[in-house]
């Protein structure tokens, strides 16, 4: 399993948001200068978290973006999903019915079952506050002198 750019960005487009919440809509543009992302991409990736229910939007001037809930509502393993799909390591664990032909024989499954529990289980441990409160963390012992 490799999670791609986008849902990595996805995951910092929604701390942008939350780092950057003063309860005003947020333009795309600046979440897209501010974090290197380019606008073309940054909006497919918008989209989809949008239409599951993460973002309101609001057109026109003083438009833009910003969290439908708390921070603490959001859990990493739900955005990485919303943006990858299943995070089974192996075809046959994609779907809730396991249909493999070989499931009853394969000496391996129970080892996937296992690693894509732990995989669930440790992105849905970890809520966007938490890397708000990270980011938090590093921002505030950030020193230039």
């Amino acid at each position: 399993m490799k999670v791609s750019t986008k849902g990595r960005y996805a995951i910092r487009v929604m701390l942008d948001l939350a780092l950057n919440n003063t309860g005003e809509y947020i333009p795309l543009k600046e979440v897209a200068e501010r974090q290197g992302i380019t606008l073309k991409y940054l909006e497919q990736i918008i989209i989809l978290l949008k239409r599951a229910g993460y973002l309101k939007s609001t057109r026109g001037n003083g438009g833009g973006y910003k969290l439908s809930k708390a921070p603490s509502e959001y859990t990493i393993g739900d955005i990485i999903r919303t943006t990858e799909g299943s995070l089974a390591p192996i075809s046959c664990l994609e779907d809730e019915d396991n249909l493999c032909s070989r499931k009853s024989v394969c000496p391996t499954l129970e080892m996937w079952e296992g690693l894509y529990k732990v995989i669930n289980d440790y992105v849905d441990s970890i809520t966007l506050q938490d890397l708000l409160d990270k980011q938090k963390d590093i921002i505030g012992n950030y020193y230039v002198i």
